[in-house]
């Protein structure tokens, strides 16, 4: 029978021990532990703070939207303090002479007093403007890289669809801020929005006086774009971005192909503390750029075109950039009315002002699942797409931008006439056929640069790279060494994603057959392993052998 074991009386791993310094848990702050305890912030903001942001310069386009629109809070929460957004008539006493005693809306007097009464209040004006139309611009930018890289597929649809929202909403809110100085310039927009809601068919009247309480122009148009502008507007867009920016960080950041990069992964740096550091520094010089702006670029000075009068109309006047194109196309559309009983259909103002801008926004929101439609394609996609491998999406996208020039000019016909004595009635004929054929040719004409960019990069990849050293055989030939390409470069030009193009006997309607025709028909084929493999070992059996010495 074996010997009960011992019981020793003391042990090391049973006496207690003082911690060591090291081993004691730092204390934390008495705030920072309760908020922890409640909320979690610690664990959150390892995750969060540790998220990987690509490191390419187009992104910095969203970038520019949120800074500018967040400069354009600051601003307008300056102008708020003593813009008066009344259209009762008073008499203006303020410093500038030459509007003394002349009867104005308070709205407009208000915005004289903020340009030259109150201190830095014409900078912050301008500020303000400069940011609303940067705000827009990068807006339009961002869309377009997003378009064009392919950026809006699955799984970003409802991405994309937000982003169209917030695009439609910033052209209301910059043309309500637009109008609210009562100025004959913002009146004459405002008349030119009055006939595009009365174009509305049946419903246009009573719209209008929806809208206006009344008639055109009334007493209480400003007070209710003022409330749009600063509280309903910007809630919506501050939703919106919020949302947009969530489904960014939920979805993870696209980027462009290139080594170590797939759909699986994200290569860049961490959002703490490089691309906090950068986001940081990149929202200042927005800033300063748009104070620059402001201080040495004048605009909209309300000043010189006096208070809006309904009987008056400003010569020359433009609207801002990016109503113009609807203006244009408004212009250069023929006098097309019908009479129906006794109500009056303007197709001439209803189709390229309303209808346009409805087509506009509902064809860019439909567009991603139209192209999945076409394709089949159900796969998640995070790597872009470089432009020239979807030549035919790229070429929509130009003759879209084409398009969108020609009713831009169309806008500016009068201006172009006078600056260049030029007939008002050659140039707008000129552009009502430069509508229809110019966005063609650019579809043409951009679609086959892809094509040429794609066959290049196949040359490069099968064949390498010009060495520049020219070469001549024995029997007098000379031809260039090429050189082969690395393995990183090869792997980017060829990692694309190509769809086949489909038929009827793929079980697809006659409809979707010719789509996908029109969409990947023309498309250059990806070189195979074995071709490359052939090209290369042809490359070298090719290749002259050097004299021996």
């Amino acid at each position: 029978m074996a010997r009960p074991a011992a019981v020793a009386e003391s042990s090391e791993a049973l006496e207690a021990q003082a911690p060591t310094r090291s081993a004691v848990p730092a204390k934390r702050g008495g705030a920072y532990t309760w908020f922890d305890d409640r909320l979690g912030i610690a664990r959150l903001g390892k995750h969060n703070l540790r998220k990987i942001f690509p490191d390419h310069w187009s992104f910095l386009l969203g970038e520019i939207v949120l800074y500018s629109f967040i400069v354009c809070l600051l601003s307008g929460i300056f102008l708020t303090i003593w813009f008066r957004p009344s259209m009762a008539e008073v008499e203006y006493t303020g410093a500038y002479s030459l509007m003394r005693g002349i009867p104005m809306s308070e709205a407009f007097a208000s915005t004289l007093t903020l340009s030259f009464d109150v201190r830095g209040g014409l900078l912050v004006r301008q500020v303000h403007h400069w940011a609303a139309i940067l705000f827009i611009a990068g807006g339009v930018a961002h869309a377009l890289r997003i378009f064009f890289t392919g950026a809006f597929r699955k799984p970003r649809e409802l991405n994309w669809v937000i982003g169209v929202a917030l695009m439609g909403l910033s052209l209301i809110e910059g043309f309500a801020g637009y109008s609210l100085p009562d100025d004959l310039l913002s009146g004459t927009g405002l008349r030119f929005t009055d006939g595009l809601i009365r174009s509305i068919p049946l419903v246009g009247t009573w719209a209008e006086f929806l809208i206006f309480d009344g008639e055109f122009p009334g007493t209480a148009i400003v007070p209710r774009l003022y409330m749009a502008h600063i509280l309903l507007i910007p809630g919506i867009l501050l939703g919106l971005i919020a949302a947009h920016m969530a489904l960014i960080v939920y979805h993870k950041h696209t980027q462009f192909p290139g080594p170590g990069r797939t759909e699986q992964n994200v290569v860049g740096y961490p959002l703490f503390p490089v691309y906090m550091a950068k986001a940081g520094g990149f929202f200042f010089v927005v800033f300063g750029v748009t104070v620059l702006m402001g201080g040495l670029m004048q605009i909209n000075p309300v000043w010189k075109f006096g208070p809006y009068n309904p009987a008056q109309v400003t010569a020359g006047s433009q609207p801002d950039w990016y109503m113009g194109w609807v203006e244009g196309a408004i212009r250069i559309v023929p006098n097309w009315e019908s009479h129906i009983g006794s109500t009056t259909w303007s197709w001439n103002i209803f189709l390229p002002g309303v209808g346009l801008l409805t087509s506009l926004f509902v064809i860019l929101g439909v567009y991603p699942f139209i192209e999945q439609w076409i394709t089949g394609d159900k796969e998640e996609h995070h790597l872009l797409d470089r432009p020239r491998n979807a030549p035919t999406r790229t070429a929509l996208g130009v003759a879209g931008m084409t398009l969108y020039i020609m009713f831009w000019l169309g806008g500016s016909n009068d201006i172009i006439a006078t600056t260049f004595s030029m007939s008002l009635n050659g140039i707008t004929w000129f552009l009502r056929i430069a509508v229809f054929v110019a966005p063609v040719i650019a579809f043409i004409i951009t679609k086959r640069i892809c094509l040429s960019l794609q066959r290049r990069d196949l040359e490069r990849v099968l064949h390498g790279s010009e060495s520049g050293e020219i070469e001549r055989s024995p029997e007098g030939r000379y031809s260039e060494a090429h050189v082969p390409i690395s393995e990183d470069e090869a792997f980017t030009l060829t990692q694309h994603k190509q769809y086949d193009m489909l038929d009827e006997s793929d079980g697809v309607s006659k409809r979707r057959a010719r789509a996908s025709r029109f969409l990947v028909g023309d498309e250059i084929a990806k070189p195979t392993a074995e071709e490359i493999e052939a090209a290369h070992h042809h490359d070298d059996d090719d290749t002259p052998a050097l004299p021996q010495h």
